[in-house]
Order: C-alpha cells, then structure tokens, then sequence
C-alpha cells in the first residue's frame, strides 16, 4: 500500500515522543483484516506500560504506534479469514467471515502497533460489528474502556440482579461504563466522584452519588456485596472495608493485597482487559438498543495527536478522548 500518516514515537517516554509523520502502510496477513481506521481512543497511561515499547520477550519494537481502541472500516483481507466461528456473529456473509466495506470495533493487542494512524492490521477474529446508531468516534470508546467495565462485572464480580455495587471513579473513562452496566445488570450502584459530576453519574444509572476530593468527604456505604475499582492508590485501600463477607472487590489499577483480602473474608482480583469480540458484541447490541450510551469527552484531529495525549494532565469532560483520523 505504500506509505500513511500516523502518530509515532521513536524513543521511550511520554507525549513529547510523539510525532505526526508518514510512516510504511501495514498489510494484512493470514488470518488479518487491514482496517481504514475512522476513530483511535486513547487511554493516557498507555506510554507508561511496557508492551507500548517491547515485544513480550522485552525486545525494542519502535518506532510504535500508539491507539489499541478502534472504530473504522474493513479496507483489505488476509488469505485466511472465513470461519472464523460464533465470535463474530454479525460480520459479513451470514457471520461467516469479514468483507470489506464491513464497519468494525475492536481493541488491539497491546505489544501490537495501534490505531493512531490512517490503517491497521489485526487478527480478524478479534473484531466485532460497529454499532449502527453512534458515530465512529463514539463507537471506539467501546473497545477498551466498555469491554474493561463488562469483564470487571460479569466475568470477574459476576454481579447479580440485587446487589449492592459500588463503582469507585464513576466519572472516569471506564467508571462511566461500570455504572450503566452494572445498572443494566440489574444492580443498585453507588459511585464515586467529584461534585460536578454528580448530575452525569446519576443519569448513568447511580442510584446514590458520593463526592470525593477537596473539600468533599461523603460517606460510602459499607456492607456492599461488589466494588469495582477504578482509581487504585488510597481508594484502593479505603475500599476493602467496605466489603460484607464473602464480598468482591475488582481493582484494575494493581494486584490486590491478598494476605487483607483472605482477613476480611473476601475475594479479590486484578486483571487486564482482553480481546472479547464476544464482549464488544454485546456493547454493541446495548448501545444500538439505546441502553448503553458512549460517551466523547474530547475530539483531536490525528495531527494534533501529542496534544490530546498531554492533555491527560489535566481537568477535562467528561468521557474517553478521541483521536479523528477520518471525518
């Protein structure tokens, strides 16, 4: 295909590595569809982990490419990529296999280039159907921020219809997910967060608002049969307590103390968030149904790229930022 413009860093570190430059076109290989990429999420702590600069044997892999949450369009396939199984009923001939033309999500392996570029190569079974109702930027929200909040309910707190649940950062990019789903779940969510974003969390779904921060110390429940932690640090450890017996505490920001865990008679887990073309299906489908809403707290153009990546530094909306590599 030649040469794209994308958004690469040549050398370990933060934002200032960024730069808005052509680079070589990838191709998709067997099994891979080669994806025009309409809209890249960004989580702003990506530069910080390893697999952004190493391959899994800690091998150097820049110049990389960063953006694992995508939304665009099919625009090329590998040799093999029909019968790829129930994973991704919905796309293309009667769920059999991709077509190009088709409208994809899906979130990109970690030690794997990402989407802040015009095209991406990616296993095709790793992908799911582009909900139809939102935009493309909306859409890329779903991919990692959504599926985190999903496999931290279902799959790992397996909440149930009743039950008290607790989302710590009910406002933050993931925290904004865990309490509409959790409250499509059938659960009764308190969340927490900053004042002014109380009126927000609560059309989510929160049943109860908690305010956190300077000049604000409200008082969290206790007793609660699930708490999902999307903060880490001292919120992490103020939320053990606030467990009933047998209770579930899913963190995503580091191991949990398991020694305090097995204390207080509670289970308690860390994970990271993994390709679930399953998963994004049933986002997806919630999001079509008008139940689970994405939401765009910034839009930056691709080429002002290292600006949307320093501006998670500070205060801004609400929502997931979103890089436009096509209107």
């Amino acid at each position: 295909m030649g040469t794209m413009m994308a958004l690469r860093a040549h050398a370990r570190g933060g934002p200032e590595q960024l730069v808005y430059e052509q680079a070589p076109a990838p191709s998709a290989g067997p099994g891979e569809a080669l994806v025009a990429v309409h809209a890249a999420a960004i989580t702003f702590a990506e530069l910080t982990w390893d697999l952004t600069w190493t391959t899994r044997d800690g091998a150097d892999r820049t110049p990389t490419i960063p953006s694992h949450e995508m939304s665009g369009t099919v625009a090329g396939l590998g040799d093999v990529v029909t019968g790829l199984g129930d994973d991704v009923t919905g796309l293309g001939d009667g769920g059999t296999g991709l077509a190009v033309g088709d409208e994809v999500i899906g979130l990109i392996d970690f030690d794997r280039d990402g989407a802040a570029a015009e095209y991406v190569a990616v296993p095709a079974a790793g992908l799911a159907a582009k909900p139809r109702s939102v935009s493309h930027e909306e859409a890329a929200t779903l991919s990692l921020a959504a599926l985190t909040a999903w496999q931290a309910l279902v799959d790992h707190a397996a909440l149930e219809p009743g039950e008290r649940v607790l989302i710590q950062g009910g406002a933050g990019g993931v925290g904004m997910f865990a309490v509409q789903l959790a409250a499509i779940l059938g659960g009764r969510v308190t969340a927490t967060g900053r004042a002014p974003d109380e009126d927000l969390v609560r059309s989510l779904g929160a049943e109860r608002f908690v305010s956190v921060g300077p000049g604000h110390a409200g008082q969290v429940p206790d007793g609660l049969d699930v708490v999902i932690d999307t903060v880490g640090g001292a919120v992490l450890e103020s939320s053990y307590g606030l467990l009933r017996e047998g209770g579930r505490l899913v963190t995503l920001g580091a191991p949990p103390d398991q020694e305090r865990a097995g204390k207080l008679k509670i289970r308690a887990m860390f994970f990271v968030v993994a390709q679930d073309p399953g998963g994004l299906a049933s986002l997806a489908g919630l999001t079509d149904a008008g139940r689970l809403r994405p939401l765009v707290g910034q839009r930056f153009p691709l080429a002002e790229g290292r600006q949307a990546f320093e501006s998670g530094g500070h205060p801004r909306p609400p929502g997931k930022t979103v890089l436009v590599v096509r209107e």
